[in-house]
């Protein structure tokens, strides 16, 4: 009777994550994409935040080049083959974010500048 009881609870188990498809082929995709906007987006100004809470203004900005030691991160991930699909499309995530915050200032700064 507790085997039954053991295999229903590891059914449900299994039913409550059917959502969270991991060999589904845009799954990693779409995470990669998500998680490359965050490494250029959050990860920069959490690591500047966190300098700052713990260091004087000059010797932050003397650290804050260190943020690119991150970089091994992704690079990493390309390496290994069961990565490598999720570390392609987080650097498709962090170009495209990189390319369209870059391209939003140089408009604004060329408004602001042309008005």
């Amino acid at each position: 009777m507790e085997t039954e009881e053991a295999q229903q609870v590891d059914g449900s188990q299994r039913q409550h994550f059917e959502w969270w498809h991991h060999s589904h082929p845009t799954f990693a995709g779409i995470t990669g994409f998500f998680a490359g906007m965050l490494f250029v987006t959050a990860l920069p100004g959490a690591f500047a935040g966190l300098l700052r809470l713990l260091f004087d203004h000059e010797t932050s900005e003397q650290l804050f080049p260190f943020v690119l030691l991150a970089l091994a991160l992704p690079i990493a991930m390309l390496i290994k083959r069961k990565t490598r699909r999720f570390a392609q499309f987080m650097f498709v995530g962090m170009v495209v974010t990189a390319l369209v915050v870059l391209g939003v200032a140089s408009l604004v700064l060329y408004f602001m500048v042309d008005a």
